[in-house]
């Protein structure tokens, strides 16, 4: 069952309903990640989730990116979302698509981006978090967070027997620097408290440390994989329009620092904004802010760049160039 996790030897206090809750000590000693070249998005998903060492089985939730309703690389294409649950669904499960859209009301970016008329189609829910009452949140305050009040964590995750994300390739021109799997976690978080109306998004977008607040949202929770799809992105700009780059990838990953380190790096490599071009990869305030607290794998070293098919050779290789620049 997907855990809330945080560092080992750090006191947390979790107000609310009692939460199971798995302390992490250490972060994995090697991580990999998974790239495959390719334009057919539901042969690469297909091979990449065969890597995934969990139990795709009961309750499964899913996490996809539909912050607004603007066309691929801003928001999941159909597509992905499409062949990420006709692969689930060949196992014993049930799947739950859960979102809360940031630019646009949730329901109605469902509906445009044809997600609700997926779901007829295909046999799975969807909850749209903004609709959800107190007792479908977990509150969570961490220690030593910068969250003032904490955050408002969507219980559907938690109760899930596995959480499949898949994220996009962007830079985020509002502060995140860039979005990934660890920004795409903010979706997971209410945007208002459903009594107090306080507001969560307002405090993270106009905090000096929203990179950090956005790693620890990730405490929540361990997805059990990620799947990017870097077919095309966002290079400068985003999340919603940007100058767009076309790598023609694929990558999948059960470590989010991992696989936000080679997204960074392949940014890197096409040419991005100044705030992502600057220091070493783990730099990144989201990265860095992450390995404080033991998310993922906790050096570029320990990173391996796995390619699934030929073609993704030479990519992989400039990849673990651009994740090793600098760094020492």
């Amino acid at each position: 069952m997907s855990s809330l996790a945080f560092s080992g030897c750090v006191s947390e206090e979790w107000v609310g309903e009692k939460q199971t809750v798995e302390i992490r000590t250490s972060a994995p000693t090697t991580s990999k990640v998974y790239v495959i070249k390719t334009q057919d998005r539901e042969h690469g998903i297909k091979e990449l989730m065969n890597f995934t060492e969990s139990d795709l089985s009961g309750r499964i939730a899913v996490k996809a990116n539909y912050n607004s309703a603007d066309e691929f690389p801003a928001s999941t294409h159909i597509d992905t979302l499409s062949a990420i649950i006709d692969y689930l669904k060949e196992g014993d499960t049930g799947i739950v698509l859960a979102e809360r859209s940031g630019m646009g009301n949730t329901a109605d970016v469902l509906n445009k981006m044809g997600v609700m008329q997926l779901s007829a189609e295909k046999g799975f829910d969807v909850v749209v978090l903004d609709s959800l009452g107190i007792d479908d949140w977990i509150e969570m305050k961490p220690a030593d967070s910068y969250w003032k009040k904490g955050f408002l964590f969507a219980k559907v995750f938690n109760e899930a027997d596995a959480v499949i994300q898949t994220c996009c390739l962007k830079t985020h021109r509002y502060g995140g620097h860039f979005t990934m799997s660890l920004k795409n976690s903010v979706g997971m978080v209410a945007r208002y408290h459903p009594e107090s109306r306080y507001n969560y998004m307002s405090e993270l977008h106009t905090s000096v440390n929203q990179r950090k607040m956005i790693a620890e949202i990730n405490v929540a929770y361990e997805p059990d994989f990620v799947i990017m799809d870097a077919i095309k992105g966002f290079s400068t700009g985003g999340p919603d329009t940007g100058t767009v780059i076309e790598p023609g990838l694929m990558l999948g990953s059960d470590d989010r620092i991992a696989l936000d380190a080679a997204g960074v790096a392949i940014l890197r490599i096409y040419g991005t904004t100044p705030e992502v071009s600057r220091g070493d990869v783990f730099s990144q305030e989201q990265i860095a802010r992450a390995l404080q607290l033991r998310l993922g794998v906790s050096s570029p070293e320990d990173i391996e760049i796995i390619p699934v098919n030929a073609e993704a050779n030479e990519i992989c290789l400039q990849i673990e160039d651009k994740l090793m620049e600098g760094y020492f």
